[in-house]
């Protein structure tokens, strides 16, 4: 596949459950390197989900509506098949530690024999999300904690709107 002379679109894959300041921090910054991002909210069959996909996407939507050039995409199946029906060059991911790298790593190298044109680009958060994960903004939300330091406005209101329905 050739990617001269054509837009540098990347997928940034993941389950996105939920959306939080670290996602958003590696979209804007990946941004300043591709031409166009599509945020590929993917099943991960190995995760319960909190939030359905569709509210993923709408929230992502909204959290993104400011930002040029982002698109949000539900996808079911292998990454790497969405990203040649995409035409993307690349997908990115974020590392917000150490531990992330080993994952990612033979990730990357599964994608890559699958796919040998696409590249995977690394992206290490910024200090302040390092120790953010989905699984823990979770946790917060399970015990009402405050949300506001971990997730944007949209998706902290609809993790406090689930909370009220469970209570």
């Amino acid at each position: 596949m050739n990617h001269k002379n054509r837009e540098r679109l990347a997928l940034y894959p993941g389950s996105f459950d939920p959306f939080t300041f670290g996602h958003l921090d590696i979209v804007r910054r990946a941004l300043t390197i591709f031409d166009a991002l599509e945020i590929t909210v993917a099943v991960n069959a190995e995760k319960n989900g909190l939030l359905s996909m569709d509210q993923r996407c709408d929230l992502i939507r909204e959290c993104v509506q400011d930002l040029k050039n982002v698109t949000v995409v539900a996808h079911e199946g292998l990454i790497v098949a969405r990203a040649n029906e995409a035409n993307a060059c690349a997908l990115v991911r974020g590392l917000r530690q150490v531990s992330d790298f080993d994952y990612e790593f033979r990730l990357a190298f599964a994608n890559r024999r699958l796919s040998p044109e696409l590249e995977t680009v690394f992206l290490m958060t910024s200090q302040e999300h390092a120790f953010v994960s989905a699984a823990i903004v979770r946790d917060i939300q399970k015990w009402g904690g405050d949300l506001s330091s971990f997730v944007p406005g949209p998706v902290e209101r609809a993790l406090h709107s689930l909370r009220a329905d469970n209570l």
